[in-house]
């Protein structure tokens, strides 16, 4: 199942003036980051800009001012951040005494409004003081200042799952070092950037790093027969596809077949890279959370899971679902499982436009054969309304 990973924009008075704020916003908005941190008075600003997760900065200061829940405006953050212009930063002495569950004054545990921490890392006591306030704090963001690799190693290692920790990070390739770190990474990263392709590249970044990587096998086709019509599902999404991508589909939950994406051109239609002709309207097809769902209930809006011939997946979203009635194939193929062999199938169009993934390369299905090697996707299990359950069903 996919992890999700966020990407948090920092936009706050420390970045410059509010003209420069709203340009990085304006990038950020346009790139696809998940969160923009600004300091309380400019929440309804970004508001205004667009529609994205809004975090803000409070001080003592704030709440002595505004006595109120909001940025000034009316405007309410999503999560509200406490620790900049405090001890988080340095500007307050760190409390002398870190053990124990303490009584942190960045988190102001009494306004509840406070629901991250913000520590700059200068050394071992910022490194103590940020795991202390990670007890009480729903996000962590953590900014490394004289060493980073190692402090965020240690969070990650002690830091328990209901704490979402953000590391701070100034270009892409420093993200990507810190959603790699060991292995597990860090749920976000805040990035301190003005390019706008700086952004954008964190942006991908961010998108890799939550890819499902699946091991993809081959199952060698016994049978393709003439079935007769049936209702064909054609799923168009809102993404540009690969020559290599493509959508997991199958009669049998446990075992999908590989097929590909229209990018290919031919002497009769024009390609569409956009779409998969996936199978009949019975079929499952493999969606982004590791579960499954019929191609009927594809509606516009829902995601799916693209996959290419290596099992790198991403998800695109489902922009139209075209259902018409049409010749179709039944593909039967065998799996080597450590049981012994199992049978799977499909229906699919009969068009020379449909072409599946095999062991030398894409293939129409019109051109399949016994004996070809299909790539499939297989996991010996039970699916009851798309998700993996435990219980013996047989599918036949």
């Amino acid at each position: 199942m996919e992890r999700k990973r966020s990407v948090w924009l920092r936009a706050d008075d420390g970045v410059g003036d509010w003209d420069r704020r709203k340009r990085r916003i304006t990038a950020g908005l346009e790139a696809g980051v998940d969160w923009v941190l600004v300091d309380e008075r400019d929440v309804e600003r970004v508001r205004e800009l667009g529609d994205v997760n809004v975090a803000a900065f409070r001080s003592d200061a704030d709440v002595d001012v505004l006595g109120e829940t909001d940025g000034g405006d009316g405007a309410v953050a999503d999560a509200y951040v406490v620790g900049k212009d405090g001890e988080g930063d340095g500007t307050v002495d760190l409390p002398a005494d870190l053990s124990g569950s303490a009584d942190l004054t960045t988190l102001r545990r009494s306004d509840d409004r406070a629901q991250g921490a913000y520590v700059r890392i200068f050394d071992e006591e910022y490194e103590a003081f940020a795991e202390a306030a990670a007890r009480d704090a729903e996000y962590l963001i953590t900014v490394g200042e004289n060493w980073k690799i190692i402090p965020l190693e240690n969070l990650i290692a002690r830091i328990g799952d209901e704490t979402t920790l953000v590391a701070g990070v100034t270009a892409a390739d420093e993200a990507r070092t810190a959603f790699e770190t060991l292995e597990l990474g860090a749920d976000a990263v805040l990035l301190d950037a003005d390019d706008p392709d700086e952004i954008r590249r964190t942006v991908e970044v961010r998108d890799e790093a939550a890819r499902e990587s699946l091991d993809l096998t081959t199952a060698t086709i016994t049978e393709i027969e003439r079935a007769g019509s049936a209702d064909r599902v054609c799923v168009d999404t809102g993404s540009i596809m690969d020559h290599d991508e493509g959508m997991l589909v199958g009669s049998m939950s446990r075992g999908l077949f590989f097929v590909h994406a229209e990018t290919a051109e031919s002497p009769y239609v024009a390609s569409r890279p956009f779409r998969v002709n996936a199978g009949a309207v019975h079929a499952y097809v493999r969606t982004p959370d590791g579960g499954t769902k019929y191609l009927s209930e594809l509606r516009s809006g829902d995601t799916v899971q693209v996959v290419d011939t290596n099992g790198k997946t991403r998800e695109a979203i489902v922009g139209r679902v075209k259902i018409e009635k049409r010749p179709m194939f039944r593909v039967t193929a065998e799996v080597d499982t450590d049981d012994g062999v199992d049978r799977i199938a499909t229906l699919v169009q009969n068009a020379e436009t449909v072409k599946v993934a095999t062991s030398e390369g894409r293939k129409a299905v019109t051109d399949l054969e016994a004996g070809d090697e299909t790539v499939v996707y297989y996991e010996d299990v039970a699916r009851h309304f798309g998700e993996a359950v435990e219980e013996s069903i047989i599918e036949q």
